[in-house]
């Protein structure tokens, strides 16, 4: 039987398996793919090799419509536009020899103009926080300008109602605690954890309540049409979480344990809490669970105890995997052909009883041949099937 892209992803989410794996590159601000090797891979495949910028300090592309029909992709993605009004949000264009911005939180990226693939961190604007009162009185964005939520509901409808395929709802900002994060710098947010509680759970509150204000209305618009609710926090480091489970449990697992709850209770219909983590985060994957997570993204398996086989054996009745379909560094750097043994494996690994949505570790990167994207596409075409 054939389905429409919405019926198989809806299918797999729900641990069945549909007439084939549900494709996606571009659902999420987490799973699409660099500008510049987008344009690469449209021109291998004779495609216009016109472009468009989705964000620009990851450098994320737009997935369009011409390249969705090419390698036909099952979700598409819904997300908010910018607020009318910016508040501290700027872009300082070249400064020196990097490219600079302030996103709408005051954080500062900047990306060298030299061999430069992506926006880092430069600026911590709470790195001087101590207080309540800091916190309170700092000029955050405001969740809830209307100009984020104009046309989200067309968009939604067009694709779920004309295209047949689903989308993925995006969210306002990054997660809760990797935002907040950014906002005190590293350093300043492992130590306050341990000595200024109070501090830390200042600033999660000031995300909670911006996040499920965002959320209550994001939902409220659109209506009974989404499947998949985007959140995120990287919780994890190539080999280890990058705090304790007991200090994620502690500190932060009830923001995402409360957010979750609410973002259920205010959708119209049914919604999959998808949870993008990178690293090595398999030690808090049942918390997560408890918590409310359906879905677990980029699936990144050259971490410690990221073993594909042994998570599906683990966690496949629990959760859906979303990515996990290629080890990046074999995506980029490795040949065609050691692409598609790995791509395979995975497929295996995953694919069995649903629960799988096939999709890159992560945006795929500034340096990855479009080769090796083909070979990791036709590998789907050919052992996707059930």
């Amino acid at each position: 039987m054939q389905y429409t892209s919405f019926e198989r992803v809806k299918l797999a989410l729900e641990h069945k398996e549909p007439d084939h794996i549900p494709f996606d590159i571009g659902g999420a601000a987490v799973t699409g793919i660099n500008i510049k090797t987008l344009k690469r891979l449209k021109k291998y495949l004779g495609l216009s090799e016109k472009v468009e910028l989705w964000d620009k300090v990851t450098q994320l592309a737009k997935t369009d419509d011409e390249l969705i029909d090419a390698l036909k992709i099952d979700v598409k993605n819904v997300s908010p536009n910018p607020p009318s009004n910016p508040g501290l949000a700027k872009d300082l264009g070249l400064v020196g020899d990097h490219y600079r911005l302030i996103d709408e939180f005051g954080i500062g990226w900047q990306m060298p103009v030299k061999n430069g693939h992506f926006y880092d961190l430069y600026l911590h604007p709470l790195k001087n926080a101590e207080t309540i009162e800091d916190i309170e009185n700092y000029p955050w964005p405001d969740p809830l300008d209307p100009a984020r939520y104009v046309n989200l509901k067309d968009k939604a409808d067009q694709i779920v109602y004309q295209e047949k395929k689903a989308y993925v709802l995006g969210r306002m900002s990054p997660g809760m605690w990797e935002n907040a994060t950014w906002m005190t710098g590293y350093e300043k947010m492992f130590t306050d954890m341990l000595l200024n509680e109070k501090l830390i759970r200042a600033i999660m509150d000031k995300f909670l309540e911006i996040k499920m204000k965002y959320w209550e209305k994001a939902l409220e618009t659109v209506g009974e049409n989404v499947l998949v609710v985007s959140t995120a926090d990287d919780l994890g480091t190539q080999e280890s979480l990058l705090i304790s489970l007991e200090l994620y449990k502690k500190l932060i697992w009830p923001y995402h344990k409360e957010l979750f709850s609410f973002i259920k209770k205010k959708a119209k219909s049914k919604v999959y809490i998808f949870f993008h983590s990178d690293g090595a985060m398999r030690e808090a994957i049942p918390l997560l669970i408890e918590a409310g997570v359906d879905i677990l993204n980029p699936v990144q398996v050259n971490c410690k105890g990221m073993d594909t086989k042994t998570l599906k054996k683990e966690f496949g009745n629990d959760l859906t995997f979303w990515g996990g379909s290629c080890d990046n560094n074999i995506l980029a750097f490795g040949t065609p052909e050691e692409v598609r043994e790995e791509t395979k494996r995975r497929i295996d690994d995953l694919a069995p009883g649903g629960g799988f949505i096939f999709a890159p570790i992560h945006i795929i990167q500034s340096v990855v041949p479009a080769e090796n994207i083909i070979a990791w596409w036709e590998t789907l075409q050919e052992f996707g099937k059930y």
